[in-house]
Formats: C-alpha cells, sequence, structure tokens
C-alpha cells in the first residue's frame, strides 16, 4: 500500500523526456540488470551494460533537471564528458553541474539495486541529495528490490509494479497474445520438472505431427540466452504416428540431455536446476528459409496511455539465431506497420493491468512469396523492461532531437528529414583489448565517423568502458537511409580494424 501511494506522485512529476521542460525535477537513475545473474554472466563484460543508460543524460537539457547515476563501479571521467558533450542546446559544464555520480565500488555478481542496499551510508549520501516532493527514480527493470529501494528513499518509481512481473514471462506473455487476439507459436503451459516438461512437450508434437523443433525455454531470460532447442529428428522412432504417448514423453525427457544450447558452456544439469528454479515452456519452433526477427517498443507512461515508439529488424546469433547482438531501425517496410499495431494492442492490454513504463514484443516473421500478405508474424515474448532496442533509440533522439512518427513508422528531424539507423551491443574483436576510451575517440575523429550534428550522420557510441579488458563496443550508427547507416557501421568496424 505504501508504494502504491508513492506510485500516485507520478502522475504530477513525470514528463515526457522529449519535452522541454523548465520544473524543478530530480531523476535518481540505478542501471541495475536485476535479472537472474548465472545467465547474465553469459554475456561478456555484463557489468558494463550499466552504461547503456547513460543516453538519459538527455534529460540535463531541461536547465531545472538534476540527475543521480550509479553505478557498481565509478565511470571513467571522459566517458561522462563524452555523453554530456553530446547534449544539443546547453553548455556541457551547465549541464555537469546537475549532474551526481555515485559508485557502490563493487564489482561482484549481484545486482546494483542489492549492492545498493547493503550500502546504508551509500544510501543516505543519496537520500540527502533528494527532494522527494520533486524526485522519482528510473531503472533498467523493476523487481521487488527496485521496490525496497524506492520506499527506502521515499520516492516513486517510474517502472513496473513489481507485482505485474509475470506479464513479462514467457508464461505470462502467451497469455497475453491469447488475449489480445495476436498469433503466436502453439505451445505449453508453465511447468516446473523435467517430467512434465516432458509431457506438455509430447502434447505439443501430438497437436503438431509436422514439427521439425521445438524450444524449451526458460520463463524467465534475457536476450535469447533462456532458450534451448530440441532437435525432433533423432526421435522419429516415437512421432505422433509411430509410438504410444507414454513411449514419447519418456524419450523426450531423456533427449533432454542432448538439448542444444545457446551458450557453448552451458549443461543439462545448470539447465533442469533452472527449470525447478524458474519454470519453463515448450513452443514450436518456427521454421522458414527466409526468416526475420522483428521487435516493436512501447511505452505506457503514468497516466496510463500508451505511445509506440519504434520497430525494429533484431540481428540475432548463437548457435541457432536466437541471441540478440543487435538491431536496425526501422523494421521492415512489409511488416512494421503491422507489428505496430499488434504491439499496440499488447500495451492497451498491459496498461489496462497496471503496467508502466517501456515494453518490447518480439516476433518472428516468414517471408511466403505465393501469400497476400506476404509475412506471416507470430508473436513470441514480451519484455517490460528497457532492452537492446531502448538505448539505440535514446541516442537518435539525443543526437537529433526528432520524433517517431507512427503513421509510417519512420522517424523524422524537425526538418522532415527521415533517419535510420543500425546498432550493437556487440562490436568486439579480441585485437579491440587495450583501446581506451581516448583511443576510441582518436580513431573515430581521425576518420571523420563521429556523429555530425550538421550533417546530421555519423556514429555514436556505448559501453566504452568495456572496450580495454573485453574488446568490445556498443555502436549506433545513423544515416539518411538505412544503406548510410550501414556503411558508416562497417566503416567504423573497418576503422578499427585498420588501427588495431
Amino acid at each position: 500500500m505504501q508504494f502504491q501511494q508513492l506510485q500516485t506522485r507520478l502522475k504530477t512529476l513525470w514528463r515526457s523526456p522529449d519535452e522541454f521542460d523548465v520544473r524543478d525535477c530530480q531523476v535518481l537513475i540505478v542501471p541495475s540488470l536485476s535479472l537472474d545473474q548465472s545467465e547474465l554472466q553469459k554475456i561478456a563484460g555484463v557489468h558494463y551494460y550499466e552504461e547503456r543508460l547513460l543516453f538519459s543524460l538527455a534529460r540535463l537539457r531541461n536547465p531545472y533537471t538534476r540527475l543521480i547515476y550509479v553505478t557498481s563501479q565509478p565511470l571513467h571521467p571522459s566517458i561522462v564528458d563524452y555523453y554530456l558533450e553530446l547534449l544539443p542546446g546547453i553548455p556541457s559544464s551547465h549541464a555537469r553541474d546537475r549532474l551526481d555520480l555515485f559508485a557502490t565500488y563493487d564489482a561482484s555478481h549481484k545486482p546494483l539495486t542489492q549492492k545498493l542496499l547493503e550500502r546504508p551510508r551509500l544510501l543516505e549520501k543519496i537520500r540527502r541529495r533528494l527532494d522527494p516532493e520533486h524526485a522519482y527514480m528510473v531503472c533498467f527493470n523493476a523487481t521487488p528490490l527496485e521496490r525496497e529501494l524506492a520506499l527506502k528513499l521515499e520516492i516513486p518509481l517510474l517502472g513496473l509494479d513489481p507485482d505485474l512481473l509475470y506479464w513479462g514471462t514467457k508464461g505470462g506473455s502467451r497469455q497475453i497474445f491469447a488475449e489480445c487476439g495476436v498469433p503466436h507459436p502453439d505451445g505449453s503451459e508453465l511447468v516446473n520438472d523435467p517430467a512434465a516438461l516432458a509431457e506438455v512437450a509430447a502434447e505439443l508434437w501430438e497437436r503438431q505431427p509436422q514439427l521439425q523443433r521445438i524450444v524449451i525455454k526458460l520463463n524467465e531470460g534475457f536476450s535469447g540466452e533462456g532458450n534451448a532447442l530440441l532437435d525432433l529428428a533423432p526421435l522419429a522412432s516415437v512421432a505422433p504416428s509411430q509410438a504410444t504417448h507414454r513411449e514419447r514423453s519418456q524419450q523426450l525427457q531423456q533427449a533432454f540431455q542432448a538439448l542444444r544450447f545457446q551458450c557453448p558452456t552451458e549443461t543439462w544439469p545448470q539447465f533442469e536446476q533452472k527449470i525447478h528454479q524458474l519454470g519453463a515452456i515448450a513452443e514450436a519452433f518456427i521454421e522458414g528459409e527466409v526468416k526475420r526477427s522483428p521487435s516493436a517498443q512501447g511505452h505506457i507512461n503514468p497516466l496510463g496511455e500508451v505511445e509506440m515508439l519504434s520497430t525494429h529488424d533484431q540481428v540475432l546469433g548463437g548457435p541457432d539465431g536466437q541471441i540478440f547482438l543487435g538491431c536496425s531501425f526501422p523494421a521492415d517496410e512489409g511488416y512494421r506497420l503491422r507489428i505496430q499495431e499488434m504491439g499496440e494492442a499488447i500495451g492497451k492490454n498491459l496498461a489496462q493491468k497496471g503496467a508502466l513504463e517501456r515494453y518490447g514484443v518480439d516476433f518472428v516473421a516468414v517471408y511466403h512469396p505465393d501469400r497476400d500478405p506476404q509475412w506471416e508474424l507470430n508473436a513470441i515474448e514480451i519484455n517490460l523492461r528497457k532492452g537492446g532496442t531502448t538505448h539505440p533509440l535514446m541516442a537518435l533522439k539525443l543526437l537529433t532531437d526528432g520524433y517517431y512518427s507512427p503513421s509510417d513508422g519512420l522517424f523524422y528531424t524537425r526538418r522532415g528529414q527521415p533517419k535510420f539507423y543500425r546498432a550493437s551491443d556487440n562490436v568486439q574483436k579480441a585485437d579491440y583489448q587495450g583501446l581506451l576510451p581516448s583511443d576510441l575517440m582518436d580513431i573515430i575523429v581521425s576518420d571523420r565517423l563521429h556523429f555530425n550534428s550538421v550533417e546530421g550522420v555519423g556514429a555514436a557510441f556505448h559501453l566504452m568502458g568495456c572496450l580495454s579488458e573485453y574488446g568490445k563496443l556498443g555502436l549506433t550508427s545513423i544515416g539518411n537511409s538505412p544503406e548510410q547507416a550501414e556503411e558508416i557501421y562497417h566503416q567504423v568496424v573497418a576503422s578499427l580494424d585498420r588501427a588495431t
């Protein structure tokens, strides 16, 4: 009840980040990845992902907004300077005076929010910087940890009530798709042990005898890391027309030990333990010679209004193309407005349930040249948090001061120039290890690839703290056409390759 009372303040405190606001405002940004930590550790340099929300410094263009940004380890000053110098229309020194940086000095594998809660003296320092009547908190995703932090600081959380987290799980997503009449793959209910999982997988195969593969999905996953693939070809002897249900279930349970995991170090005992902890579903794998993975991104504001923000074609990798690597904006014109329409319907359903802030919906699109429409679409997942498509869009907004047009799914500058981008969190090579952020700037500026505010094209970077240790970098390349954005992306990679 106390949390709900805090949340009511958001209706008067909140303003769109796109709106120029001259009121007193304080925003505490806690970019904690409060997700399953064992899954997160599969991502190289994941502790640097707290830097992805640094594009939120765009809020400092409002002259009376103060920002507090918290990280596990201190941010390098040159990284902070980089973002401040991107701010349009305001001296970077003016913005810097309204920015407070705090760090827990803790590199352990714990969510940042938990680290904060374990440091009451640091919390007290942050509290003294806040005026509860004008402050709210922003995070990457909302869990009971973020709710506890909001209560301790006595400020509202601009994020999902953790009691609604179910609607962002695999099981909850499927329920909402059904309620909205949005097409989605055939699949099972949520179960919590391998025997029950084998039962529902057998039932799925019996409903869909033509299936070639089944996806086993942990109920909670990140960037596709919680998915495993089961090939049915070796199980032809227990196919629906060849064996009893019991024989089929038994063989499927044994076959789980040969699941194809997205992470090469994953083992069946590890995955089995997570099935018991998190639950899992069995879902039909959508086959197709020409297949893409688009997504739609929306926002539910504290007034319950749904705004569509973008569509993307996701760039996926891993053994079976299920790991998020990057994205391009906008999604293909053959389906972008259709996934936007479905994304909006899902957003309205979520809003009725009380959801808040950003959400994303992932789809699978399969091309059928002899059909109308030619792209068959299936929704596969809802993410009730910021995601890999969030910060590239924030970068585009920051650098161009433009707007998204739902009528055609394009993004325009104030002068009506459409903009496009290609983005990635995974520009990574061993040769890049040892490069400092200052080295990166030397290389990019020398080759004139840095974002040019006059021409409105070029590259913007994130995850710069990850570069020296992991040889990994985040990149958003912005162009006046999809081809130009793609070309700039490859020019940046080529420039880094030459320099190393």
